[in-house]
């Protein structure tokens, strides 16, 4: 099971005690230095509407937390899974796990997939998340312009990214990551309620271009598969 972050740790303290803290009592109960990264994590916190800050009695910002945050048995468990075995998985996975790369190359993070353990026993998977969880993303390695039931495939992504982000603490950035511009057209400038729900709901697109010889591969596979 992955470590929590920050963020998760000081909601976690903040439903232990039932008190307001400021940041310096924060960072001592968690042994986090610098203090400035308590800091930060609050005030993202209170951007995503898990607590608020204000003056407390001895004059010093504390953080209190709004009715709603997840109890402490309700946070999912995470848990970083190994990447599929060479050979073992088809060109659309081996594709994805070249897209994962090609990102989070772009973004500065490392990608790697992970599942998360729902508090009624349910498991949900992400192709990709970094090690804060700070970005979750969903690859789809497709060549051309979706068929209908494709397109349904990506929404069920982006729904699933959406829920995924609900669980926890700070909302990261969601991103579905495709490898081919036409595919991605219906989804980014087409005149579509799916282009736009996925504006509405801050969900990024981002296409990266596979190596030759594996969009072959691609295309090669999808041909066997409308046969």
């Amino acid at each position: 099971m992955a470590h929590l972050t920050i963020a998760e740790r000081i909601i976690q303290e903040l439903l232990r005690t039932r008190l307001p803290l400021d940041d310096d009592e924060l960072a001592r109960r968690l042994d986090v230095q610098p203090r400035q990264t308590i800091n930060q994590a609050c005030r993202r916190l209170e951007q995503s509407r898990r607590l608020r800050r204000y003056i407390g009695t001895h004059g010093k910002i504390v953080n209190e937390l709004l009715g709603g945050t997840l109890p402490v048995a309700a946070m999912v468990e995470q848990e970083v899974l190994p990447e599929p075995p060479a050979g073992d998985s088809a060109a659309q996975r081996r594709a994805e796990g070249v897209m994962l790369g090609l990102l989070g190359e772009r973004l500065g993070k490392t990608l790697r997939p992970r599942r998360f353990a729902l508090p009624d026993g349910a498991r949900v998977e992400v192709d990709g998340a970094d090690d804060g969880v700070t970005l979750l993303v969903e690859a789809w390695a497709h060549q051309g312009p979706p068929k209908s039931a494709q397109k349904h495939k990506i929404l069920a992504d982006a729904m699933r990214l959406l829920f995924v982000a609900s669980t926890l603490p700070v909302p990261p950035r969601l991103v579905l990551c495709l490898s081919d511009e036409e595919a991605a057209r219906h989804f980014t400038i087409a005149r579509s309620w799916a282009a736009t729900a996925l504006r509405t709901f801050d969900i990024h697109v981002e296409v990266v271009e596979l190596p030759a010889e594996l969009r072959n591969d691609i295309l090669s596979a999808q041909q066997r598969q409308y046969r």
